[in-house]
């Protein structure tokens, strides 16, 4: 498996794997050690929580789209990929921004995944429902920070 690593360029492997793989119980250093293997990226599916891409030296963290009604979460992780992957086909580059919408675009089509049983959220699902619930997750995500001063913290 390790040698198979070097090898790729974008891996999709979900945070009791990355563990498991680096033998290492942090996430973080996890990712790292896997992404020193061989892989440019390596993309972090935490569940409920999200995910990470791990690139070389930055990071991007998005959160799993909130639902209040999760029907079934098998194959969440698969739709994730299946998002991120199916944006990054259509994208002109590998660009940090591209990435990152591709990361945002996975949260969302996993979200759709999981409203009911199987693949029946994903059978009939239209580009329009798509950019309707990624506006709604902009919304949801989008902030403004301000350098503090000293006298702030």
């Amino acid at each position: 498996m390790i040698k198979l690593l070097k090898r790729v360029r974008i891996l999709i492997i979900n945070d009791e794997e990355v563990r498991q793989l680096a033998d290492n119980s942090n996430l973080l250093k996890a990712a790292r050690w896997v992404q020193d293997q061989g892989p440019e990226m390596v993309v972090v599916k935490k569940g409920e929580h999200g995910a990470i891409l791990f690139a070389d030296d930055w990071l991007f963290s998005v959160p799993a789209f909130p639902l209040e009604r999760v029907f079934d979460p098998t194959g969440a992780g698969d739709a994730f990929a299946g998002g991120f992957l199916g944006y990054l086909a259509k994208a002109d580059s590998l660009s940090s921004g591209d990435l990152r919408r591709a990361m945002v675009y996975g949260s969302v089509v996993g979200s759709y995944a999981v409203e009911q049983f199987s693949i029946r959220g994903l059978i009939d699902l239209s580009a329009e429902e798509i950019n309707r619930r990624l506006l709604e997750f902009r919304e949801m995500t989008a902030f403004e920070t301000h350098v503090l001063s000293e006298d702030h913290v």
